[in-house]
């Protein structure tokens, strides 16, 4: 069985590279533009892996650490991949604390990323 992704980023461009190349490696890819939408999506499917920016509004928001305490209030298993353009050691922190799996920086090759997802879910398929 496939596992399930979901993909959170508000830039377009960047969601839709991940969302080919983690379709080409075997997930079902689910896409969300906002914390609102992954929101919905998270309370009706169980994934196995979320990959979110933090930054879902502005340069330097937060608003996409939020997913991370959705889906613990939902008693959710999905590992979690934070993504972000404009990080600092607090943010990082901070998203380590509230229960992220990995902290990446923007850019970074999608095969990169896809080889923390494998460890994180234990393979792809």
């Amino acid at each position: 069985m496939k596992k399930k992704l979901l993909i959170v980023d508000n830039e377009e461009t960047i969601l839709f590279a991940l969302q080919r190349y983690f379709q080409r490696v075997g997930f079902e890819v689910d896409i969300a533009r906002e914390l609102e939408e992954a929101e919905a999506l998270a309370l009706h499917t169980r994934y196995d892996l979320v990959i979110a920016d933090v930054a879902l509004t502005t340069t330097g928001s937060t608003e996409g650490l939020e997913i991370i305490r959705h889906l613990r209030v939902t008693r959710s298993a999905a590992r979690v991949i934070m993504l972000t353009a404009y990080g600092t050691p607090h943010m990082e922190s901070e998203a380590y604390r509230r229960g992220a799996d990995a902290f990446l920086h923007k850019p970074r090759p999608l095969a990169e990323i896809a080889r923390v997802a494998e460890q994180l879910t234990g393979g792809f398929a």
